[in-house]
């Protein structure tokens, strides 16, 4: 028998997963030009040309058992020291190779952090919607993932909700900008408004809270949009990045995370997460994709591809009669559906081979995520499909 936990894994598994499992089957009956499979965020844009030149340069250089063989806990020196200047040029922070850590990718840097504060019986905030895989990171740790409830006109934070709901417990807000599915970014202001909550909160209750900022899509943003940095303003702060999404390398898991210098036991802090990054699972991230990184930084993928497929679908299912927030980050739509059942929504879209992922697993009923990181092909072609969709739903 399988234990009890993954019994209950198992029994909710990924709905996005499932929905592009049922994208291969279909795709088998009447062709993969004639699906529309919205479903996975998996980027459809190449990787730069130096991620290439860079793998060619280093297969043709390096001695093959450095390069393919164990790396520090924390990763390479050199690699943690290229990030933390890249990311001071870039945000005027003051970070050294100390306070990074390399992983394999954003959801190990999540874990590894997890591992390392949380205590069984724990709490973590984070705002709807938010990522389907949070609430399962959490519960591995015998914790509870608490959810702000989403403000669906705006995804803004639902500050009123958040202040209630943080307790003695919380350990933890987990914040997710750009935003997987809804696209918002959280502005300047709105992160000061969280981190003086925290404040006022780790001062009432006498604990330490951290901020968690999950940012693997960072530089995917339109409209002259800015993504705040938010170790300036807050102490206790984690940021985990990867570059699955700005240089299109999600299958090579690779990313890092870096702590905040001023935060509680700082000193303690880096020990655990190199720990961490071992004993999790990981055994620390890919040694080759490591040594990529430092010739790749400035680097990142043409997002005015994605930008196109996101105004066309936009306009598209607006004209329709969808309500939609318009995204600003991302490559993620998230419309309300026309019915409160959006999982029966999304099984119906899938008669006119649309495959869209029901919202209530991202902590948002009555809405569905589309993924527009496909061709614009698929966009344009997809439109008489909505449009049989929209006469069947929308009065």
């Amino acid at each position: 028998m399988i234990s009890d936990e993954m019994t209950r894994l198992v029994s909710g598994s990924s709905a996005i997963r499932a929905m592009f499992e049922e994208g291969i089957r279909l795709a088998s009956i009447y062709g993969a030009e004639n699906v529309y499979d919205y479903s996975l965020g998996n980027p459809s844009v190449e990787p730069p040309k130096e991620v290439k030149e860079a793998i060619i340069k280093l297969l043709d250089t390096e001695d093959p058992n450095f390069l393919h063989g164990y790396t520090p806990n924390s990763g390479y020196p050199d690699v943690r020291k290229a990030v933390a200047e890249h990311t001071n040029k870039k945000f005027g922070t003051n970070f050294t190779l100390d306070n990074v850590v390399m992983t394999n990718g954003a959801a190990a840097a999540l874990n590894i952090i997890f591992k390392s504060i949380l205590n069984p019986g724990d709490e973590v905030i984070t705002f709807a919607p938010f990522f389907t895989e949070y609430r399962n990171y959490v519960s591995t740790y015998g914790c509870n993932l608490v959810v702000v409830p989403a403000n669906i006109e705006t995804f803004e934070v639902n500050f009123e909700e958040f202040e209630k709901l943080v307790t003695p417990k919380t350990k933890a807000v987990l914040m997710n900008t750009p935003n997987n599915p809804s696209g918002a970014v959280y502005s300047e202001e709105t992160i000061k408004k969280i981190a003086a909550v925290m404040e006022s909160k780790q001062e009432e209750f006498g604990t330490d809270i951290y901020l968690i900022s999950d940012e693997p899509y960072r530089e995917l943003v339109y409209e002259d949009i800015e993504v705040p940095y938010v170790s300036k303003y807050y102490k206790n702060t984690f940021v985990a990045y990867s570059f699955s999404k700005s240089l299109s390398l999600p299958g090579e898991r690779i990313g890092y995370l870096i702590a905040n210098t001023e935060m509680k036991d700082f000193e303690q802090m880096m020990p655990a997460l190199n720990v961490a990054n071992r004993v999790a699972g990981f055994v620390n991230a890919n040694s080759l994709f490591q040594r990529v990184i430092p010739y790749c930084m400035d680097c990142k993928v043409d997002i005015e591809v994605y930008n196109r497929n996101r105004i066309d679908l936009y306009n598209k299912l607006t004209e329709l009669g969808f309500k939609c927030v318009k995204p600003v980050g991302a490559f993620y739509m998230f419309p309300q559906t026309p019915i409160e059942d959006d999982v029966a929504f999304c099984n119906a879209a899938k008669e006119y081979n649309l495959l869209l992922v029901p919202g209530s697993g991202f902590g948002c009923k009555g809405h569905m995520r589309l993924s527009y990181c496909v061709s614009h092909d698929t966009i344009v072609n997809s439109f008489p499909a909505f449009e049989k969709l929209a006469a069947k739903f929308i009065k």
